[in-house]
Parts: C-alpha cells; structure tokens; sequence
C-alpha cells in the first residue's frame, strides 16, 4: 500500500473538490475527432440502403464550448414482435476496440439479423472521453458506474433513456470494453487520488475475458463466446491465485459478480444474456486490429447464442 504522493493531481488521503477536478481537466488532451471516426461512420450507415440500419440521435453532450451528439444505429424495419440486442461500446472512452469492434459489427454484420431481432448499436457512449483517450468523463465521473442507483453522468442517463421504451424485449446485451497499460500507470492512480485514498497495486489481465452477472448466470452464454473468440486471439489465464482482477473464475477467461449493484452499463437493460467483454491491446501477442476483431467476434457469438436458446 502506498500513501506517497502517486498523482501529479491532490493531495494524498484527500478527496477531490472542484479545483482538483479542474487540474485534472487541465491535464487531457484532445487527441483523435469523435466527429471523424464515430459520427461520420455512422452517418454513412443511415445512407447505404444495403445495411437496413437508421442512425438515431438519442442525446446532445455539452462540455465547455464542445457539442457531441450521442449517435445509434439501429435496425430499419424494427418489429416490436421481435427481441432486441444492444451492442455498446466507448462507455470508457479511452478503450479503443470496445469503440470500433461495435462499428465494424454496425457496419459488416448487424443487417443479417434482420427478421430475426431488432439489433442496437451504440458504438461510442462518453465521446469527450474518447477525444482524449480518458476513461472518465469531463467532471472525473467514471460512466460505467452510474447506470444503477446513482446517476451522476449524463452519459449514462442518455442511455438509459434510449433503451428505456425497449424494456421487457432486451434478449441480449453485451458491452465492449478493454484494458490497457494506462489502467496501471494513469487511471488507477488518478481514481485512488480523486477518492482520497491508498494506491493498492495491480496488474493488467494478458489476454480477452468476460465479466459475466452473477445475479443472472449464464455460463454457458460466456463460455459460448470465450471459445468463438479464442479462434480469434487468445485468452486471459488467471492469476497464481486463481483469479482475474480479484474473482475467481467462474470457468476459463470468465469472472462474474453483480453488475447491477455494481452500477455498470451490462446491468441497463435486465436481459436475458448479458456480458461485459474485456481485450488488453498492449500485450505482446496481439495488435489492435486482433482486439477489434475480437470484439467482432464476441458481438456475433453473443446474438447468435442468444437466438438459438431464446426459448
């Protein structure tokens, strides 16, 4: 345990008020256009016929003098007879496959589900974050830990109210995430700063894993899509203790516990088949195209399991 001063932002053992989180704003740096690489490639969606996919604009973000508008795809000829999948994506911003794995699926797969479940796909849920590659929002508000009791980003509100006319007919719900080596070396320092408390360490996960609901197990749902995605990179063996990031595996590359009470967005929708996929992009055995394809893969296992055990 270290009580040093670990974070260029506070003062140890003090939480964050408002000039901290000001320090803390001061110190991200706009790197990539929400604009260029999530807007424009959904746009482009809602404009070939061939994909069968409306473009929804389900919120407006407003931070400092920036604008970003909370964009969906979604299917065309929505069948309210039919079930839904949610696909999400960029709920942390800085996790890069998470964003374009679900705009890869938009684009090159989702249209062959049509007829067979309405599918919804929002492929960048905290665009600031993705501008500067943050995991949290422009006030140091982690999105992936307000979609239950507490709701202080308007991240997750916006999508809370997106799927809320939807309840009852989520079949599926699986969220994109990965970890890389800043978790280590830049959020978790800044979290154990914002909160006031010791830097406990940690280690990143080598290899694609699944967090599962405890609450609503599905391990066979999960080991379903660990197997699709093992063909694809390889995956996260656990710890000497036997665990990936503290729990216990529930089976191979798959921990579990309860996302709702948690507060993260695989508890938003109360579906039947619900997981949170995680990809470290920095190991040395795969590359960021490997990681999107992952996700790719864990998105198609994910539906497609769900389709055939919907009964």
């Amino acid at each position: 345990m270290s009580t040093a001063h670990f974070y260029p932002v506070g003062t140890p053992g003090v939480p964050w008020g408002d000039a901290e989180r000001q320090a803390w704003r001061d110190r991200q740096v706009r790197s990539r256009s929400y604009q260029d690489d999530v807007v424009a490639r959904i746009e482009r969606l809602g404009e070939r016929s061939g994909d069968r996919l409306d473009v929804v604009r389900y919120g407006l973000i407003t931070y400092g003098d920036q604008q970003f508008p909370l964009l969906a795809a979604r299917t065309r000829d929505w069948q309210p007879d039919l079930p839904v999948a949610l696909v999400t994506g960029g709920v942390h911003g800085y996790e890069t496959s998470g964003v374009m794995g679900a705009l890869r699926f938009a684009e090159q797969h989702a249209s062959a589900y049509a007829g067979q479940m309405n599918v919804l796909v929002a492929p960048c849920i905290s665009p600031w974050a993705y501008e500067r590659i943050s995991r949290w929002n422009y006030h140091a508000i982690d999105p992936n830990r307000n979609f239950g009791a507490r709701r202080e980003a308007e991240e997750s509100s916006a999508l809370i109210a997106l799927v809320t006319p939807h309840l009852g007919r989520f079949l599926v719900h699986i969220d994109l995430h990965e970890t890389t080596d800043t978790d280590i070396t830049e959020f978790r320092p800044a979290l154990a700063s914002r909160d006031g408390k010791a830097l406990e360490p940690e280690t990143v996960p080598d290899g694609f894993y699944l967090v599962g609901d405890s609450e609503t197990t599905r391990l066979d749902f999960q080991i379903a899509i660990i197997e699709a995605v093992a063909q694809v990179t390889h995956i996260a063996p656990p710890d000497a203790q036997g665990h990936i990031i503290g729990f216990p595996l529930s089976a191979p590359g798959v921990i579990e516990f309860p996302v709702k009470t948690a507060g993260l967005c695989a508890s938003v929708t109360g579906a039947r088949f619900t997981t949170t996929t995680e990809v470290y992009p920095d190991s040395p055995r795969t590359n960021a195209a490997e990681c999107e394809a992952a996700q790719v893969a864990a998105v198609r296992a994910a539906l497609d399991f769900s389709l055939a055990h919907r009964t």
